[in-house]
């Protein structure tokens, strides 16, 4: 797995005459937030040893409804068999499908449709299985586990199909992402010279084609048995009900004769620097890596290592951040690695340069920030901020009882140990200055460096070969062994029966309004020590002065860019250094600020929050910066099929309108942007009486309005009222774009159009009737388009009602000669929801799929914040959060038919494409006559007809 991030950090300290006009009188210089240490709850579990070798872990917590079950596997990337590169992710896709018991997607019939939900990743060394469903599934899904561990059906026709799977998201994730081969492929082939480390995850294409279906049985009789398995259970449970059914699924599997392969490769120490160039199509900005080989997680020097990686790219004030992004200004973004495979592997730093820079420059910032931590000790300022980081991070993981298990399941599988879920937290806190410049000069030495260079294909010289190793030809195994196929019905097992429900606690809202107008709602989500606060004011994009969209936007920005007493510097330590989380952004019709943050530091953490709303700077080269990077930005998504497509939606739909542009700015508008136009958003929406202020997490009312009459009950209100919302778009008329993005591998299909309001009278009927179409992995269109024909990695769709304005649109991402299919199909599945009623079993599994989401993000503190911020801004009483299943548990069948027939009408979508034109073919012609064909290089976001 590869952590990136894209950061944006401020420095220079604030001038007098930069104050921002809404400020009266310069306010006292702020001080620095007081800290206080951070405690991270222990995860409490019991664990066992099956008689045939399964591990076991169970953690109960009785204050959630639900329960996670999850089995992680011993086998991950690295034991792909030679020229079969993408085999244990592919298997990943496999078990999913049927088992001697259970026909295909039981699994999503046992989880998604009872209200929970299924996933599974594949990483270097495991493969991991998980599910979260209402307490009472428990035994059905452990029966479920067991099943498909003993018992998988593995044929043609599966095989197939879901190879066909794993290729779209190799299209999507690798092909279609112009940084996608960078860091699945360039950094892993580039870096190990022996280690199966080097191969791909995701696989090839090539190597997917040759696999046969023998292989891939041999593959999961080799690696999945139950000495290779640990099951770890989570949640809301008897623990002795629980010891006996796990006893009766999983004690009785064998263990098979013969040991599990071991993969035995040691890299080969690194005797030299190495360069080396690689290339790809449709990148629009240089970028580089450099690695160097390091000690496995279980090392330890791992811990040292991963407060350095903290040091040099988590937060705001993270040093390549501060040097590369903020001072030099020579990248776009800044990334890098700590080791967090179970065997040797890789720390790297790297960067995505900025427009006009080269890999040159960005290599040489990068080796100097690595020899000036060789050279020198870390400040203890900037060891105290990594390590409040790491822990409030440790922390919102373990808010969700998914998140508290994959801690177990990812300590066990990597350092061999699921103690290290805990005891590592102990050994990062332990980590000095003089530890972290040790591990710098053991392993990060130069001549030890390899430079990985990406570059644009156009770039390569004449002649120079392509640095990519080839891939093995290697002859498919011969499997004897049993096949398993699925029963005839008569003869399958039954899954368990469903026991009682455990009831929910629903949270319970209070609130208050200060007397500067601000409304105040607090709420508690639960027992951890965490704190979620979220500023909410009425505006956003649909705010934008004419000709300049992203107004809203960057105003949101820059707010945490510097204050009239903050420097950006300081805001970003001083938050950061609390262990904190905060960040601003905009929608179409509202603008937040969001602080996460330990309980025990929420006070200062608030007292910046309310710093950054109420005196925001808008410094001149502040807003240069970030505008900078904002266009760096959006050449990128530029490259990527899915982002044009979603940038041309709403010009398509509500062209004149308020809304008729793109939210983030476009290359046209933002470079008309002045610091005046900030001020002036500002100064008009960002007002308490115009705000909500929601604070969830485990406090009480009381608590809460304290925090906030502390923090903002100084904020003055205006004297003259907040603006009135912009009219609501008319005039709509469907048009059919086609984006044209040469050498891109997918093509993004989005077919849309303009939908009800949160206010209308049919808000559930449409919302249940989304989902019935396009919300999880069992809706319509994912069952036809991914799951039956194998022509995306997913398919959805999504429906937006807002005050003023609402939407609606069907995704999907396919091979480029798939998209008029895709079309054809996405129209089929409308007509037929309107015109063919639901079946009452269809109807209440998709309802599950909503309550049970919801009840989920009521159950951590960012999600509870969410939910009543939304209400709030949308006028919708906050009883709502009671009422919210029964009105959903009440549409019928024929409101979601006559919805669909009146709302969602195909005949009356626009069809919106962006993709490699000339790979479409005829097949698009005929699905979207008519269709504006745009180069993307031609692409104009401001132009009533999109096109310059």
């Amino acid at each position: 797995m590869i952590r990136t991030a894209k950061l944006a950090l401020v420095a220079a300290a604030l001038s007098t005459t930069a104050l921002s006009p809404l400020a009266l009188a310069a306010p006292a210089p702020a001080q620095p937030a007081a800290t206080a240490s951070i405690a991270v709850p222990p995860i409490v579990y019991q664990q066992r040893v099956l008689a045939n070798g399964m591990k076991v872990f169970t953690s109960r917590d009785t204050s959630t409804p639900n329960v996670s079950v999850q089995v992680w596997y011993g086998v991950g990337s690295k034991d792909d068999p030679q020229g079969r590169s993408g085999f244990a992710h592919l298997f990943e896709h496999l078990m999913f499908k049927a088992t001697r018991n259970m026909p295909n997607e039981t699994v999503d019939r046992l989880t998604e449709d009872v209200g929970g939900f299924n996933n599974a990743s594949t990483w270097d060394d495991f493969t991991n299985y998980y599910e979260v469903v209402p307490a009472n599934h428990l035994e059905r899904l452990i029966w479920a586990e067991a099943d498909r561990l003993k018992s998988l059906v593995i044929d043609e026709a599966v095989f197939a199909s879901e190879r066909d799977v794993v290729k779209e998201e190799l299209r999507q994730r690798v092909l279609a992402d112009p940084y996608g081969r960078f860091f699945a492929l360039s950094i892993p082939q580039q870096s190990f010279a022996v280690h199966p480390y080097q191969r791909p995850g995701i696989g090839s294409i090539e190597e997917l084609d040759a696999a046969t279906v023998d292989d891939v049985r041999a593959f999961h009789r080799t690696y999945y048995r139950p000495d290779n398995a640990a099951l770890i259970i989570v949640g809301n449970f008897d623990q002795t009900k629980l010891d006996a059914m796990i006893d009766k699924y999983f004690g009785s599997l064998t263990t098979p004769a013969g040991a599990i392969p071991k993969v035995t490769a040691v890299e080969p120490a690194r005797t030299g620097p190495k360069t080396v160039n690689t290339y790809g199509p449709n990148v629009p900005l240089p970028a580089l890596a450099i690695t160097w080989l390091a000690p496995a997680a279980a090392d330890k020097d791992a811990p040292a290592l991963a407060v350095l990686d903290a040091i040099l790219t988590a937060g705001k004030s993270s040093r390549l951040y501060d040097s590369l992004v903020y001072d030099q200004k020579i990248a776009q973004s800044v990334f890098s690695s700590a080791p967090n495979n179970a065997q040797p592997g890789l720390f790297y730093v790297g960067a995505i340069m900025a427009g006009g820079k080269t890999v040159a420059q960005g290599e040489a910032a990068l080796r100097a920030q690595v020899a000036r931590v060789r050279d020198g000790l870390v400040t203890p300022a900037e060891l105290a901020e990594a390590k409040a980081g790491l822990l409030a991070d440790a922390v919102r993981r373990r808010e969700e009882i998914d998140g508290r298990g994959f801690a177990i399941g990812y300590a066990l599988q990597t350092e061999g140990d699921a103690a290290a879920a805990n005891s590592s937290l102990a050994k990062l806190q332990a980590v000095t200055a003089a530890d972290i410049q040790r591990v710098a000069r053991q392993y990060l030495a130069d001549d030890r460096r390899t430079v990985i260079n990406y570059l644009p294909e156009k770039d390569r010289p004449a002649g120079e070969k392509d640095a990519t190793p080839p891939i093995p030809k290697v002859a498919s195994v011969k499997y004897d062994g049993p096949i398993t196929t699925l029963a005839p019905e008569a003869e399958r097992e039954k899954p368990p029966a469903v026991a009682a429900p455990v009831p929910a606690v629903m949270p319970t809202p209070a609130e208050k309004t200060l007397a500067n107008g601000l409304r105040v709602i607090v709420a508690k989500s639960s027992e951890l020590p965490l704190i979620t606060s979220t500023l909410t004011v009425k505006g956003g994009a649909s705010s934008d002065p004419a000709g300049l969209a992203g107004t809203s936007s960057l105003t949101s920005e820059l707010l945490t860019e510097g204050t009239a007493t903050r420097s950006a510097t300081q805001v970003a330590r001083e938050t950061e250094a609390l262990g904190a989380n905060l960040a601003a952004g905009s929608g179409w019709e509202a603008a937040s600020l969001t602080l996460s943050v330990t309980a025990n530091n929420a006070d200062p953490a608030m007292a910046i929050m309310a710093d950054v709303a109420q005196n925001p700077a808008f410094k001149t080269e502040e807003l240069d910066r970030v505008r900078a990077e904002t266009l760096d930005g959006l050449s990128v998504a530029f490259q990527r099929p899915g982002s044009l497509a979603s940038f041309a939606t709403s010009p398509v739909l509500y062209a004149g309108s308020a809304y008729g542009h793109v939210a983030g700015g476009t290359p046209g508008s933002l470079p008309k942007i002045k610091r005046e136009d900030l001020a002036k958003t500002h100064a008009a929406y960002w007002r308490p009486d115009n705000a909500v202020l929601v604070v969830t997490g485990n406090l009480s009312p009381e608590a809460g309005f304290a925090l906030a009459e502390k923090a903002f009950g100084g904020w003055k209100k205006p004297a003259t009222p907040p603006p009135a919302p912009p009219a609501a778009p008319t005039g709509y008329q469907p048009r059919n774009v086609v984006i044209d993005l040469p050498g891109t591998g997918q093509a993004a299909v989005v077919l849309a159009k303009p939908a009800i309001t949160r206010a209308d009278p049919s808000y559930y009927q449409g919302v249940v009737a989304n989902t019935v179409l396009g919300v999880g992995f069992s809706s319509r269109l994912n069952q036809e388009i991914r799951i039956k024909r194998g022509l995306s990695y997913g398919a959805g769709s999504s429906l937006t009602p807002q005050g003023q304005f609402g939407g609606f649109s069907a995704r999907v991402q396919t091979k480029n000669p798939s998209a008029g299919e895709v079309i054809s199909l996405t129209r089929a599945e409308l007509s037929r929801l309107a015109n063919e009623p639901a079946s009452v079993g269809e109807l209440a599994a998709r309802k599950s799929v909503l309550v049970g989401g919801f009840g989920r993000d009521l159950g951590t503190s960012e999600g509870l914040a969410g939910i009543l911020g939304n209400l709030a801004v949308y006028g919708v009483p906050l009883t709502e959060i009671q009422s919210y299943a029964a009105k959903v548990e009440a549409v019928t069948p024929e409101q979601v038919q006559a919805f669909a027939k009146a709302k969602l009408d195909p005949t009356q979508m626009s069809v919106i494409v962006a993709g490699d034109a000339k790979a479409m073919g005829e097949a698009l012609a005929k699905v979207a006559p008519n269709a504006t064909v745009i180069p993307a290089a031609k692409l104009d976001l401001d132009a009533p007809g999109l096109t310059q």
